[in-house]
């Protein structure tokens, strides 16, 4: 501990590092991961998950934190959930704090920013952390869309709907998807093409056991649809990958809102998913001090906006704005890339326009292909990245994705299992 407040004032007297040199180096007040890890991703209204509420998952992933960290559950202090469609999220993330074995004296709490929810969740626990208000806390992000309940059912005031961005906003994200596709010239074919990229990062990921180290087993009761009988199942793997997918059958996919377009389909988009992720947060010093192994370094998360109609767009946005904001270089200082998936449309868009190298994004397939939980989705990014940069020896993380509403929003991480 003397060492590393003595190396810390050392820093500070130093000449101020910039780019790789500042994010790089080990101080006692870095914010770091010391456990992410997450549920299978299993199929909406079909899956592993259908007939499990989100209270039992969040709950059941808890539980695994604290069993797979080892920590006194004394030591945490808050839990943010992010949740994008549950409108008892705050109850849920409370009770299930409790049964999971969370003490009263910590607190509980939920964020919604559509799919940055789970990283929203991860920035809510950092930024505590980091004014002292808290010293430990869990992000954990989580969504049963089979139950589904993020809708806007009714139009917005008059007064609202005055304003045309202000209207945008109630487009569906299909319709988005298509207005990316026609205003960018993202034909059909470039989006099938990089859906079965995708769908095949995956199969080769998890053929290879690469999701092993992130996932964890959860129990559950699975009905029969047919006769109603109830049976336990332990779900282990991702149920999104679709072995043997090809451009040449993702070709005959009809489109999926052929009322707004026809490029994007039930192949090129993302799946309709269950699941959760978690995310364990501390100081690097108390870290040291409970002798937690640290995954990785926390270096911080932007947001930005863009037009509503067009929202799919919004990582080419914000993750130049987070990149300057630590004098750091896409193509040489980044070494892995998780961008969601929500469309193929804005994801080869925003490969385009950034000038992002296939070979390093999404190496294990994204959510076209694994599913798109949208509360989860931020913090299961995370866990997928981080496990992809052990498996590599690469250090630098940058996660990013698109945000209904028209907003983008981006995370920076270092990588410290070398």
């Amino acid at each position: 501990m003397a060492s590393e407040r003595l190396n810390s004032i050392l820093n500070h007297l130093s000449p101020t590092k910039t780019g790789l040199a500042a994010i790089t180096q080990k101080n006692p007040d870095d914010i770091v991961i010391t456990l992410a890890l997450r549920t299978p991703l299993t199929k909406a209204f079909k899956g592993g998950f259908k007939d499990t509420s989100l209270d039992f998952v969040v709950y059941s992933l808890l539980k695994k934190v604290i069993e797979k960290s080892r920590i006194d559950p004394q030591v945490v202090e808050d839990v943010c959930l992010g949740n994008v469609s549950d409108s008892k999220a705050a109850y849920i993330v409370r009770a299930a704090s409790l049964a999971a074995g969370i003490p009263n004296t910590a607190g509980g709490s939920t964020v919604n920013r559509f799919c940055s929810s789970g990283l929203k969740a991860v920035q809510d626990i950092a930024n505590q952390i980091i004014v002292g208000s808290i010293e430990c806390g869990i992000a954990i992000g989580a969504e049963s869309m089979t139950a589904g309940g993020d809708r806007l059912n009714k139009p917005f005031c008059d007064d609202v709907l005055k304003v045309q961005e202000a209207a945008d906003c109630t487009q569906p994200m299909g319709q988005t998807s298509e207005n990316v596709g026609k205003d960018f010239e993202i034909s059909r074919e470039l989006q099938d093409k990089f859906a079965a990229k995708s769908y095949q990062r995956a199969e080769k990921a998890q053929k290879a056991g690469w999701f092993d180290d992130e996932i964890v087993p959860i129990k559950t009761i699975i009905k029969d649809p047919k006769t109603g009988e109830e049976k336990e199942v332990t779900l282990t793997k991702d149920e999104g990958p679709r072995y043997g997918t090809t451009f040449e059958s993702l070709s005959k996919i009809r489109p999926a809102f052929p009322d707004f377009g026809d490029r994007s389909t039930g192949g090129n988009s993302s799946q309709v998913t269950d699941g959760a992720a978690a995310i364990l947060l501390m100081k690097r010093s108390k870290a040291l001090a409970m002798n937690q192994p640290i995954l990785a370094k926390f270096c911080g998360a932007t947001v930005a906006g863009v037009a509503p109609r067009i929202m799919g767009i919004g990582p080419s946005i914000v993750i130049p704005k987070l990149l300057t904001k630590f004098n750091l270089n896409l193509s040489t200082d980044i070494d892995i890339i998780e961008l969601n998936e929500a469309f193929a449309s804005m994801a080869v868009y925003c490969t385009r326009v950034l000038g992002i190298d296939p070979a390093k994004m999404n190496v294990r397939g994204g959510a076209i292909a694994l599913g798109h939980p949208l509360g989860a989705t931020g913090a299961r990014q995370i866990c997928t990245g981080l496990s992809e940069c052990r498996r590599q020896k690469k250090r630098i993380l940058l996660t990013s994705m698109c945000i209904g509403t028209g907003q983008g929003m981006a995370g920076l991480f270092v990588n410290e299992q070398l």
